[in-house]
């Protein structure tokens, strides 16, 4: 007499099939836009870091402290970005050249002055903001509610460090 296999039985790509409600075209279009916010984060991310280590001048020990809290604060969500473009069973971009090709954040080329840097921040955290709200558009019509909730929470961290950098001007 034969044993029974105790193994489970692999999985066939049916059962690995995403069912989330969601159609597949639904979740491609919505993973775009999140690609793009994620690109557009990490690039402001990338800048709020560098100018957090370059920052001169005499306000300086004031941006140097803020910068870290901010960029501290966007280290964290880019990780619950790409997580969320994983979960609807899509890649998520991790290159230098594709946050380049996706990211509507051009770099600074050099090192500019702390005023500089508040205004380039500003601008940042504003086009992240923009770019945010195109994904939010976009999950909402999906009906994407964890999509619609991440990115909500996004547009009030970039919104309120656009203000709070632009108060920085006055």
């Amino acid at each position: 007499m034969a044993k029974a296999s105790k193994r489970t039985p692999k999985a066939s790509n049916a059962d690995l099939a995403i069912d989330i409600g969601i159609s597949e075209k639904d979740r491609a279009a919505v993973v775009d836009e999140l690609s793009k916010t994620l690109a557009d984060a990490y690039t402001l991310y990338l800048m709020t870091h560098n100018f957090h280590w370059n920052v001169t001048g005499p306000m300086f020990s004031t941006l140097h402290q803020l910068f870290m809290t901010q960029y501290t604060e966007m280290w964290q969500a880019l990780d619950a970005i790409a997580e969320r473009i994983r979960a609807l069973g899509h890649y998520a971009p991790g290159t230098y050249a594709e946050y380049a090709r996706l990211s509507s954040i051009a770099e600074p080329t050099s090192v500019p002055s702390a005023e500089d840097m508040i205004r380039m921040l500003v601008a940042g955290n504003e086009a992240v903001a923009k770019t945010a709200r195109s994904a939010f558009q976009r999950a909402d019509k999906a009906n994407d509610q964890p999509t619609a909730d991440l990115l909500t929470q996004r547009l009030d961290v970039h919104e309120k460090n656009a203000w709070m950098l632009r108060s920085l001007l006055a």
